[in-house]
């Protein structure tokens, strides 16, 4: 396999005449649009199928028009802007959040770049345009996003949307981070930034075999990034009554859930794109040899993305929510930590491959970095757990948790354990005891209430 990087050809963009751009940044954006409603309403059959309900089935053939049907509603919903706002920015923010989610399909390859099709009789690549850092522009677009949701919070003026937007921050920056990690391991393998650079590198085998670590990856930083459930703390209706949507109505909440779809589309193509072969037919379609030339990729794009996008409803149905704490937990010192080990040994492979090393001595050499890398980590965890136990034998002991030590009951803290409940006695327990209680009172071993039972006793047999 070569292993030197090689710089992308990126010759056949820019050479379209301008209609034949316009058309194509046209029909990009009805692929999108598209996409997102059929996205809306697979997720409400999809969910529907797995809770044992019929979903959606009014508007249109089978409810496939309840999306459009409630895009309708919403913009003749009135328009409500409440009196405390920073009215301008109140404006803006579904601004913000909807119009870079649009722009990192620009960059999305639906076909190969060496194999154009034609199209009003003009040879063109079924992509965009291409970059020779083009996932960069994809972070960039996705970390400008966040500012929608943020100053949605903030120029509300109230408390819950505030609490969303703050929250939405902390979780984009978090698994942001994990999300350019995953991605720094295809960009060594790969050699390259650019889409179409990285879908021709996954010719032989596609990153998800050859990169399943930072695949993982990605697959937890998505759903994190685009706020979908079991990680849509930003919006938590439980916890934050609607987030930084509760002050919104009518056209404006509209953008914000169709950001929330689109954003949803967006990492769902990086995802085919990166690690599932892109616009390449799966394998036992790939011996054809006409099954990666023409329109035919557009097809296989398609059905990988909406593969993807079923992953998504999946988990929605079946995954809880989880606590922030164990969110934010999990991105920083579960997935970062993970994701540094990983680009680690991945630009290790490569450095030993770009010079010419064997297989052999590749696998020695990782194996002996992993096996040293693991002592060293039982060492520190004995020392931590001998420090650990000598610390506890000099401090003194904390008193035992009372949950209603303040008038209320509040939850133990780290460390902290509840006091057993007091099991409740079986039925047969209780049958046992009350035939077994005169006994007792016969043989003078009767209860602090024996008294009042034997007067209430006399006074019945008196009557």
């Amino acid at each position: 396999m070569t292993v030197l990087a090689q710089q992308t050809d990126l010759s056949m963009f820019g050479n379209d005449p301008f209609w034949l751009i316009l058309l194509k940044a046209v029909g990009v954006f009805a692929f999108l649009m598209g996409t997102v409603l059929i996205s809306i309403v697979m997720e409400r059959k999809v969910l529907g199928w797995m809770q044992l309900r019929i979903g959606p089935n009014r508007n249109g053939p089978w409810g496939m028009l309840q999306s459009l049907a409630d895009g309708v509603k919403l913009m003749f919903k009135e328009d409500i802007v409440v009196k405390g706002a920073d009215k301008p920015v109140y404006i803006l923010a579904p601004i913000l959040a909807t119009v870079p989610a649009f722009m990192a399909i620009a960059v999305i390859p639906f076909g190969p770049a060496d194999s154009p099709v034609s199209i009003f009789g003009t040879e063109t690549v079924l992509q965009l345009t291409d970059l020779p850092v083009a996932m960069l522009y994809v972070l960039a677009t996705s970390a400008i996003a966040v500012y929608g949701t943020v100053l949605a919070g903030w120029s509300s003026g109230s408390t819950y949307p505030l609490l969303g937007g703050v929250r939405a921050t902390a979780q984009i920056i978090s698994y942001e981070v994990a999300m350019g990690l995953s991605f720094a391991a295809v960009f060594l393998y790969s050699g390259s930034m650019s889409t179409s650079g990285i879908v021709a590198a996954q010719e032989d085998r596609w990153f998800v075999v050859l990169l399943p670590v930072s695949f993982l990856i990605y697959m937890i930083a998505m759903v994190g990034e685009a706020h979908r459930p079991p990680f849509d703390m930003p919006e938590s209706e439980g916890d934050l009554v609607g987030g930084y949507l509760t002050e919104y109505s009518s056209i404006k909440f509209a953008f914000f859930m169709m950001s929330e779809y689109i954003h949803m589309v967006t990492v769902s193509a990086l995802m085919v794109t990166i690690f599932l072969g892109g616009w390449r037919a799966p394998a036992p379609i790939s011996f054809w040899e006409s099954a990666n030339t023409g329109w035919w990729p557009l097809l296989w794009f398609t059905l990988k993305l909406l593969a993807v996008m079923f992953f998504f409803v999946w988990i929605r149905g079946t995954l809880p929510r989880v606590r922030y704490d164990q969110f934010m937990v999990l991105g920083w010192k579960v997935l970062i930590p993970v994701a540094l080990g990983w680009l680690m040994l991945v630009a290790t492979v490569r450095a030993f491959q770009n010079d010419g090393r064997s297989f052999s001595d590749i696998l020695i050499w990782v194996v002996g970095g992993v096996v040293a890398l693991l002592l060293v980590s039982l060492v520190v965890d004995m020392l931590r757990d001998r420090s650990d136990r000598a610390k506890r034998g000099t401090e003194p002991e904390e008193p035992e948790f009372d949950p209603m030590a303040g008038g209320f009951p509040v939850p133990p803290k780290p460390g902290q354990t509840l006091p057993p409940v007091p099991r409740r006695p079986s039925r047969a327990e209780r049958h046992t005891a009350s035939v077994a209680a005169p006994a007792g009172e016969e043989s003078g071993q009767a209860g602090p209430d024996s008294d009042a039972a034997s007067d209430a006793r006399k006074e019945d047999g008196d009557a």
